[in-house]
């Protein structure tokens, strides 16, 4: 019994999370794009931030929506061992964004925003993809390479970045992810 549950979690160990969902990202990826027009419409840094943090709560409850559908398509429990390395890999990047976010705000750095989430964002989804296909850690690099351009250019191209990044790069790696990993 002893060798059955080393072999079992020695090969838990090995397994990618696989139930990342191109067809959610896709979906993100659309959100994104809504809200980046709807915040380029935004008067106050603060209006403009609430636009993106209601994008953040409904990209959170897709994406988690999508890739437990997928989870359970390929009859994989979402919170298997990688499942939950993959999640817990994402959050720290996650909560410093979370906390950095307001002493940007209060300290009059809301152009620093978008690059900050960006690359923070990517750092996430790089660090967690080593526990998934191939392809989500070079998403993430593409993210932090966004944010990276988007910190060192002009903060009037900030909602640009943030199109280009959480649209256009969540479309791409999103159909991308479908197409050669199963939906």
């Amino acid at each position: 019994m002893d060798n059955v549950r080393f072999i079992r979690e020695t090969m838990e160990r090995a397994a990618s999370f696989t139930a990342v969902s191109g067809w959610g990202g896709v979906a993100v990826g659309f959100t994104a794009l809504l809200a980046a027009f709807v915040a380029s419409r935004q008067r106050t840094p603060q209006a403009w931030m609430g636009v993106w943090l209601a994008e953040a709560l409904l990209a959170l409850a897709t994406g988690g929506w999508a890739n437990e559908r997928k989870a359970r398509l390929l009859g994989m429990p979402l919170f298997s061992r990688p499942g939950r390395q993959f999640v817990l890999s994402l959050v720290p990047p996650f909560a410093a964004a979370a906390l950095l976010t307001p002493l940007l705000l209060r300290g009059g750095m809301a152009g620093a925003l978008p690059g900050t989430w960006l690359l923070l964002y990517g750092v996430g989804v790089a660090t967690a993809g080593s526990f998934s296909v191939r392809i989500v850690p070079v998403m993430g690099l593409c993210f932090m390479l966004t944010g990276a351009a988007s910190l060192y250019a002009p903060a009037s191209w900030g909602t640009a970045f943030m199109a280009a990044g959480f649209g256009g790069l969540r479309l791409v790696f999103g159909v991308l992810i479908a197409r050669r990993h199963g939906g």
